[in-house]
């Protein structure tokens, strides 16, 4: 048997095809468009992300000697997708990483109030979640809001597509602002403050349960076997952790993706009083608490493409050999920043440079500065008493040996490199396998799959150096929290 998980990204879409033991068969990538219709805006089109899926899914059933049992997904986070009554999609998703909604999370947190909001949903609201962009939605499209039928989210715009259930899973839910976390339900007072109703949103479900089957004139279309099981799937975030065996008790991954992420799994609920890091449900039926940084990977992307005006990504890194003793700092905020300080006015900034500043100085600005502000996600776990000591490591960024060893002395961490780094697909794939009955539970799936490749530790005299550049590092957003605001 053959399961396929489907990583809906912001830059690209992967799907993963698996044997039933974790093997790897055949990995399919395709791109679409990413639009900035205004500063701090980021939208998708929908329809781009399926007809990718569906371009994706007919390569695999081309080359797929087995039969296919089950589909699932990994998806970005928090986007808002809303069909009319005829399932048409009504407007462009906005994604994540926009920062249009600032007056309605304000409202949210300062009129609603924090403490409300947290004893609703064990999360404050942020200008990327989904609540306060369907406020945005209603404040300045009225006419579009009037006509929504379905809120979803990314991943679950596929599901729908490929199998007409109205779904979504626990883990991305609580990225809404509008699940109750701990009772993994709706919440009827966000529901009411958003001036949407209940119905409006998907059933819940479980990560690794069915809910539905693909469309049998899809699959013919496609090419593929008609009884394929649809399986609710995760956040990317989520599906990443299960993809690193980042599940039970403690365990903790650290996701370079186009954002970046510090997730610690628990079994049991629990929320950080000052509401820095997000307090959600987990893919395997438990809960994690997580801090996301809204730009990681991609800051040396726009670093290396854009400024540079270079792909060789490689090269740049080949001549840096002052670790620990860079004077220029990066402030990685380029899309405003969530964890922990919620702030989207904060802006990318360097500091530090001299005339004797080299290109190579600022390039480890960009790793070491991503690294720092993972490093402050982390340190609001540890202020709970949560010991971490080593972590997973997986993205596109933890292709890079250099930035690796940064994560390992910057946080003061063992670092450990799976074998397969396909991150949100792979755990997608382990969770169509548990859906389609090959594991007993998620947990039993993804601790007999996941291997460990490399384990890059700690080096003392590094931890030291990093330890008095992080402790500089943390003085600059707060000098320069205000002047953000002035040259929004």
């Amino acid at each position: 048997m053959y399961y396929i998980g489907v990583d809906l990204g912001t830059s690209a879409l992967k799907l993963v095809m698996m044997k039933g033991n974790g093997e790897l068969v055949k990995t399919v990538s395709k791109e679409y468009p990413l639009y900035f219709p205004r500063s701090g805006w980021s939208e998708q089109n929908p329809t781009d992300w399926f007809l990718a899926v569906k371009e994706g899914l007919k390569e695999l059933a081309a080359s797929a000697d087995e039969k296919i049992a089950g589909i699932s997904f990994g998806g970005q986070m928090h986007g808002l997708v809303i069909l009319d009554k005829d399932d048409n999609v009504l407007r462009p998703a906005i994604l994540w990483n926009d920062g249009r909604s600032t007056e309605e999370t304000d409202y949210l947190n300062n009129v609603i109030g924090k403490e409300k909001l947290s004893e609703l949903t064990a999360n404050i609201a942020f200008a990327g979640f989904t609540a306060p962009k369907i406020l945005w939605v209603k404040n300045n499209e009225p006419e579009i809001f009037a006509k929504i039928s379905k809120i979803m989210l990314p991943k679950d715009y596929i599901s729908y597509m490929l199998s007409g259930s109205f779904s979504t899973d626990y883990s991305d839910a609580s990225g809404m602002l509008l699940l109750d976390v701990k009772n993994k339900k709706w919440s009827k007072e966000m529901i009411d403050i958003c001036s949407i109703s209940e119905d409006m949103l998907p059933k819940l479900y479980e990560s690794y349960e069915v809910v539905g089957a693909i469309k049998p004139e899809l699959a013919k279309e496609l090419g593929l076997n008609d009884d394929i099981k649809i399986v609710a799937g995760a956040g990317d975030n989520a599906a990443a952790a299960i993809g690193t065996a980042t599940v039970g008790e403690g365990a903790c991954n650290i996701s370079l993706g186009t954002s970046g992420t510090v997730f610690i799994s628990s079994k049991n609920f629990g929320v950080d009083s000052f509401n820095a890091l997000h307090s959600f449900a987990h893919a395997d039926g438990n809960y994690h608490l997580m801090g996301c940084m809204l730009s990681a990977a991609s800051c040396n992307k726009w670093w290396m493409e854009e400024i540079l005006k270079t792909k060789d990504f490689a090269k740049e890194q080949s001549d840096i050999d002052n670790l620990g003793e860079n004077n220029v700092f990066f402030l990685p905020y380029l899309m405003g920043e969530r964890s922990p300080h919620n702030d989207p006015d904060a802006a990318g900034t360097f500091i530090g440079m001299r005339m004797d500043t080299k290109r190579e100085d600022m390039t480890l600005a960009i790793f070491e500065g991503v690294t720092f502000a993972l490093r402050d996600s982390l340190e609001v776990a540890r202020s709970l008493g949560i010991k971490i000591d080593r972590t997973m490591i997986c993205g596109g960024g933890a292709k890079s040996p250099l930035w690796k060893r940064l994560v390992a002395n910057i946080l003061n961490v063992e670092v450990e490199v799976p074998v397969s780094e396909e991150g949100p697909g792979f755990g997608a794939a382990i969770l169509a396998a548990v859906g389609c009955g090959e594991y007993e539970s998620v947990e039993k799936a993804a601790k007999s799959i996941i291997k460990i490749k490399e384990k890059i530790k700690p080096e003392a005299d590094l931890v030291v150096k990093y330890e008095e550049k992080y402790q500089k590092f943390k003085r600059i957003y707060p000098a320069l929290k205000d002047v953000f605001k002035e040259i929004r």
